[in-house]
């Protein structure tokens, strides 16, 4: 790989990843239109290293609440709020690892077709829409109901198909069960690290299986770009979505989609 390469896929893997434009996407088209072979598995983890840093140190101390009262919990202490929001996240996950460890291979070859992703960037993209404009409440991430988990988690399997993005998915279901946006951006930030955990973790078990020659010095410089882009990101998008909305994000995944559909319609 050559720096070019490196900097543009770290950069991409650390924007897309918790904007609401499917990360997947673009990693598959980016290749695809540069004409760029594929970058290693090696590569895909260092990139969701950077992206996992960069969620667990902005989210550190709810993260860190979380954990205590979590553990708490375990020991017959009760459930507060922190508790019951880390027993969410870890429902919510549940979904997506059972419907990924079912439909990985099919996944995998069969639906990364540029087609596929122009029809789930347009169709995922138009129900966000919807979840912006009618749907918004005020409620809170800390006011979730474990039904309202288990929604937001079957939601974030759909994630699964490329174009669909996962944190674009889990704030339409956020949005769509009355939680603010900046609530259901962060409920969907915090979802992101066991997701990223276990992605990262397939993708390294794979690594192990199949070893390829590492260069340790683009794997780092990956790592850095993506961790600091992802950072940069969930700062910028938070302030971003409570003057502005989705909307900006509905108009761009619109313009792609119907872009790839012009480009690649046989």
């Amino acid at each position: 790989m050559d720096w070019l390469q490196v900097l543009i896929l770290a950069v991409f893997q650390g924007l897309t990843e918790f904007l609401p434009i499917s990360s997947s996407a673009h990693l598959i088209l980016v290749p695809e239109l540069t004409g760029w072979g594929d970058q290693g598995l090696a590569f895909d983890v260092a990139l969701h290293l950077g992206s996992l840093s960069a969620v667990v140190a902005y989210f550190r101390q709810e993260l860190a609440r979380m954990a205590r009262a979590w553990l708490a919990s375990l020991s017959g202490a009760g459930v507060d709020r922190d508790a019951r929001l880390a027993w969410w996240v870890a429902l919510a996950t549940v979904p997506v690892c059972i419907f990924g460890l079912l439909f990985r291979d099919a996944i995998a070859l069969g639906m990364r077709s540029p087609l596929l992703i122009a029809a789930a960037l347009i169709g995922f993209g138009l129900l966000l829409a919807y979840a912006d404009w009618g749907q918004r409440g005020e409620r809170s991430e800390y006011q979730l109901s474990l039904r309202d988990a288990l929604f937001i988690g079957f939601a974030q399997a759909l994630a699964l198909i490329p174009g669909t993005s996962r944190s674009g998915i889990t704030i339409t279901a956020a949005l769509l069960l009355g939680l603010s946006r900046e609530a259901a951006a962060r409920f969907s930030f915090l979802l992101s690290i066991p997701v990223i955990v276990l992605a990262g973790g397939l993708e390294a078990a794979g690594l192990i299986q199949q070893p390829q020659r590492i260069d340790w010095v683009a794997l780092s410089l990956g790592t850095l770009l993506s961790g600091v882009s992802a950072y940069l990101c969930i700062h910028y998008f938070l302030a971003f979505i409570r003057r502005l909305g989705m909307q900006p994000f509905v108009i761009y995944r619109l313009v792609l989609g119907g872009w790839l559909l012009w480009a690649f319609w046989p």
